[in-house]
């Protein structure tokens, strides 16, 4: 069978949003989880960092396979892994330390799917703007965790939280048989012969120093990094911070907190793909860094609302959410697009890892904050949470600007 490019980029972004299904589960869940066994915020924190942990692990062997055989193959290990870890959070997760071996598990799964599903299109588009590909792939990030919230919230009031693990762990099965049923294998594979895949090729530290001494593509990796962190923790703690902000007002939000949070998460998929628009109209660094700064001063403004009436609240969080989403795609696309063809895949590979690192970091810096200044119980434990993850994004611009990044636009 048979497909023209184009047709490849609707079956994978469907791929995609059923494979992100997963992403929130935990995030839904946290407050239920930390009541039932007793978690302290860091640990709490702990758990959905686990997740981008196992992203991190497996993500340098997925991308070095991609450059060995069909990125399609590993694409369907990468969907039988998130599966079988949200399955064990189903029915065998009963504590902190089990909660974090399937966590890593559903992050590895992730690792296999989100990658090499972008490097499946880059192996198959062969005419029109490839970059406009990209910026819709990692714009459907915002659909595949925004019904992730949606689902998971809705299966918790009505089943409980073992059932919300159990019944989303469809979603990256459904991915799964898509990419197996609906996209062809390459008609020419990559790598003949046996597969020997070396440390060397799993961790190619001399690529990568290669990519880091270009500074155009690193700094679209340490923008990408930076971006994750204030993404990430945001994301996880979302559903917590409008909990406390009902409890503070006593006023009930139009919504539930999970609805809103998935709700809040469409809004980034048009900014991510209007981002993408304006960058290659303004420039990618200058977009980058504007969007950055706007981003943090919005998630202070969000911290600061605790006490206000529901409307100004989701509002801010909406604002939040657009501007941490409006510079996605442009970080990606122009990492894909300044990285040198030979050591691309190497590139790819490390923005991904470092940018899931900093998705490892950011919802425990967020919990371990809350634990000292306050454990969740005052707007100011929540103000420092904030700030503690925002003020990375001002950091690196700030570095990168005194460093001339953004001297010369890529267009």
């Amino acid at each position: 069978m048979r497909f023209r490019s184009a047709g490849y980029t609707p079956l994978m972004l469907l791929a995609q949003t059923c494979a992100l299904l997963g992403f929130a589960c935990y995030a839904v869940v946290l407050t239920t989880l930390q009541e039932e066994w007793h978690l302290s915020n860091l640990q709490s924190g702990l758990i959905a960092s686990a997740f981008f942990f196992g992203y991190m692990l497996a993500v340098p062997l997925a991308t070095a396979l991609t450059d060995r055989v069909d990125a399609r193959k590993v694409y369907l290990v990468g969907g039988l892994s998130a599966t079988l870890g949200l399955l064990g959070m189903a029915f065998f997760a009963v504590n902190f330390w089990t909660a974090l071996i399937f966590m890593a598990i559903n992050g590895a799964g992730l690792a296999g799917t989100y990658m090499p599903g972008l490097k499946i299109l880059s192996d198959r588009i062969q005419t029109g703007e490839l970059t406009r590909h990209i910026a819709f792939y990692t714009a459907f990030f915002g659909i595949g965790t925004g019904f992730s919230y949606l689902c998971s919230g809705w299966i918790l009031s009505a089943l409980g939280w073992h059932y919300v693990f159990g019944i989303i762990a469809l979603g990256p099965f459904s991915a799964f048989l898509i990419v197996l049923l609906l996209i062809p294998p390459l008609q020419h594979e990559k790598w003949k012969g046996p597969i020997q895949i070396r440390l060397h090729d799993i961790f190619p530290v001399d690529k990568w120093k290669l990519v880091l001494q270009d500074k155009n593509a690193s700094g679209f990796i340490f923008g990408y990094t930076a971006h994750s962190l204030e993404l990430f923790a945001s994301r996880s703690w979302l559903v917590a911070f409008f909990a406390f902000c009902t409890a503070v007002t006593g006023e009930t939000f139009l919504l539930a907190a999970t609805t809103l949070a998935g709700v809040i998460n469409f809004f980034g998929v048009p900014s991510s793909i209007l981002g993408n628009e304006i960058a290659l109209r303004i420039g990618r660094q200058k977009w980058i860094c504007i969007v950055m700064v706007t981003s943090a001063v919005l998630g202070i403004a969000l911290a600061c609302s605790t006490g206000q009436s529901w409307w100004l609240i989701f509002a801010l969080a909406v604002g939040h959410a657009i501007f941490i989403m409006a510079d996605s795609s442009t970080l990606t696309a122009g990492l894909v697009i300044s990285a040198k063809e030979n050591i691309k895949g190497a590139a790819m590979g490390l923005h991904s890892l470092m940018g899931f690192g900093g998705g490892l970091l950011g919802p425990a810096i967020f919990g371990f904050m809350l634990d000292i200044s306050g454990s969740r119980a005052t707007q100011s434990s929540w103000i420092w949470a904030y700030a503690s993850v925002v003020i990375w994004g001002v950091l690196f611009v700030i570095y990168e600007r005194r460093n001339g990044w953004g001297s010369k636009t890529s267009r």
